[in-house]
């Protein structure tokens, strides 16, 4: 005997899947850029990214490419609101806001942008297992899917000269950086850039993880590497800024559903 006959699938235009925003004002894309800013800050913040007053997140504001959105210095990163953010020039000089930015991590940031102007955000934490991959010196190798993500798509930034504060230390990482989406700066952290403040915190995260993943793995035994060809071919399916922004969209909506009060 045959079963009730099931429903006929559904068309595909009638399911929905979210893709990034267009937007019919520059004043709208500032908001929106706003937002997703003080959420991928309160993310961090959640998941324990935060060390002292280390740790920014800048976003270029859509009218003034060479000024940015970012943090207030000192702030916890759970408590940023849409409102407390800061926008300063590429010199680190407060145009909009109530509060300081962090000058140090500030410089970085804004040499960083002027260099990729492709480039809308820029994330850097002081991670913990960022950190402790990057006082071995190492990139990340393709032993995950996640981690092919980034083959031949970062760079080891190889120095340290302390606390960054100067223009050209800036200059110097930028560089390092190049044309990848993501940075390993030695004895120091982790450094990742996105076309959308999403893609930026999704490359963020996900190096984080790829970083644990390997130190885990190293300490176990000695992972196996997947193989060129193939590496390359999961960078491709797996690297894009698209890719990463949708990866980020379920992070959004829990931060922005669970505290909406990021949006004041």
């Amino acid at each position: 005997m045959h079963g009730p006959t099931p429903p006929l699938p559904l068309p595909t235009d009638r399911l929905r899947f979210s893709m990034p925003p267009m937007h019919e004002s520059l004043d709208d894309e500032r908001r929106h850029r706003k937002e997703r800013l003080a959420g991928a800050l309160r993310l961090f913040g959640r998941l324990g990214f935060e060390d002292g007053v280390s740790g920014h997140i800048t976003a270029r504001d859509p009218e003034y490419s060479d000024c940015f959105w970012v943090n207030p210095f000192g702030m916890p990163f759970k408590h940023v609101t849409v409102g407390d953010l800061v926008m300063a020039n590429g010199e680190g000089q407060v145009l909009e806001g109530r509060y300081h930015v962090n000058q140090a991590a500030f410089t970085v940031h804004a040499q960083v942008h002027a260099a990729r102007p492709d480039v809308v955000a820029v994330a850097h934490c002081h991670s913990v297992n960022g950190r402790a991959l990057s006082a071995l010196g190492d990139l990340l190798d393709p032993i995950t899917q996640e981690s092919c993500a980034f083959y031949e798509d970062h760079a080891l930034y190889d120095a340290y000269s302390g606390v960054a504060v100067d223009a050209e230390e800036g200059r110097r990482i930028a560089s390092a950086l190049g044309s990848f989406k993501a940075l390993v700066l030695r004895n120091h952290g982790l450094l990742t850039v996105g076309d959308s403040v999403d893609a930026a915190a999704w490359w963020f995260l996900s190096m984080e993880r790829s970083c644990q993943v390997q130190l885990t793995a190293c300490a176990a035994g000695r992972p196996v590497l997947i193989d060129h060809k193939q590496a390359v071919a999961t960078r491709e399916q797996t690297g894009g800024d698209l890719v990463a922004w949708i990866n980020y969209q379920p992070l959004w909506q829990d931060i922005s559903r669970s505290e909406p009060d990021l949006l004041s």
